[in-house]
């Protein structure tokens, strides 16, 4: 099969598109042919073994950890799935015309669905899920603050926290762009470029502060997130993309009494992944559905497109979700 392979190059990893082998199903593995992959900001950094604990493995450093597709074959033990069915999920290795996903995080795609639309849904809604949900226990009437609202994860979770009866709903972005996310749920948009989002936070909460914020930037925010949290605030830490590293007042922390949360999929074995899978379908899936929520899908470029593809994405240009079409 043909496939985006993670390679050296003189500058450093790169993709490359390559003959590979084809994947073989092993206990409770589906055979999938690929019909469109969803891009993520993970897929950037070109590393083989990002997201190594994944249940799936491909033959070879491929990249991509999201796609839907067509079941063409089972491995030994699966039950509840035949060839032809239409699924979705998080395989790694998704850049290629053959993958392997787990039967147990394997999700049905709807019927009306088209593949570009079901490659948008897994990464997105399965993350801000769990960490909305699952992590921050976000209770109905308590505000939120997404930051970073305008990447595909931040629209997501701006839908859930409004499907789910939030407070005020605070998120960060471009200008632009929020004025895009206020039919989805946005309330208060805060532009990072020209605005002190935590001043912004305390000034439109009448100085109390959010209850939940979820962190899609990472260092370069974390002060300002500790001062705009409010008594037993919960900061969810998704993303890393402003620094890994910074310093914690622990008096403020201690004074306001503030869970630190950090999520990844990566440590996850796949009975813990199924059941994340499991609580993000039984809350959400009849809305996505119903298309009461979803990612927009700002651009699809076909598969063997992918170094392109992943350089509009670094541009910061989209507004939703890139895919790739095989």
């Amino acid at each position: 099969m043909k496939a985006m392979v993670i390679a050296a190059g003189a500058g450093g990893n790169e993709l490359q598109w390559q003959d590979v082998a084809d994947p073989v199903p092993g206990p409770g593995e589906l055979l999938v042919a690929v019909k469109a992959a969803g891009m993520n900001r993970a897929d950037l950094g070109l590393r083989a073994g990002h997201y190594e604990r994944m249940p799936t493995k491909p033959p070879a450093p491929i990249a991509g950890l999201e796609a839907a597709g067509e079941v063409i074959g089972l491995g030994p033990g699966v039950t509840g799935f035949k060839p032809g069915e239409r699924v979705m999920g998080m395989p790694s290795g998704a850049y290629a015309q053959k993958t392997l996903l787990h039967s147990r995080v394997a999700l049905r795609v709807p019927a009306d669905f088209s593949w570009v639309e079901a490659a948008a849904v897994p990464v997105a809604f399965l993350t801000a899920h769990d960490a909305l949900v699952t992590n921050a226990a976000m209770q109905r009437d308590e505000s939120v603050l997404v930051q970073g609202a305008t990447s595909g994860v931040g629209i997501a979770a701006v839908q859930i926290a409004k499907l789910l009866g939030a407070g005020r709903i605070f998120g960060t972005g471009s200008r632009d762009k929020l004025e895009k996310l206020k039919p989805f749920g946005l309330e208060v948009g805060i532009d990072y470029k020209s605005e002190d989002f935590s001043a912004a936070v305390i000034k439109h909460s009448n100085g109390r502060g959010v209850d939940v914020v979820l962190d899609m930037v990472g260092a370069s925010a974390f002060a300002g997130h500790m001062a705009c949290l409010a008594l037993k605030g919960r900061l969810v830490q998704i993303g890393r993309m402003g620094g890994l590293k910074t310093e914690i007042d622990l008096d403020l922390l201690s004074k306001k009494r503030i869970r630190l949360l950090g999520v990844t999929f990566r440590t996850r074995d796949v009975e813990e992944f199924g059941l994340l899978m499991d609580a993000m379908a039984r809350d959400l899936m009849p809305a996505i559905e119903s298309r009461r929520i979803g990612v927009p899908v700002d651009r699809s470029f076909p598969l063997d497109q992918a170094r392109a593809a992943q350089d509009y994405m670094r541009s910061n240009a989209l507004f939703g979700k890139i895919v790739l079409t095989v």
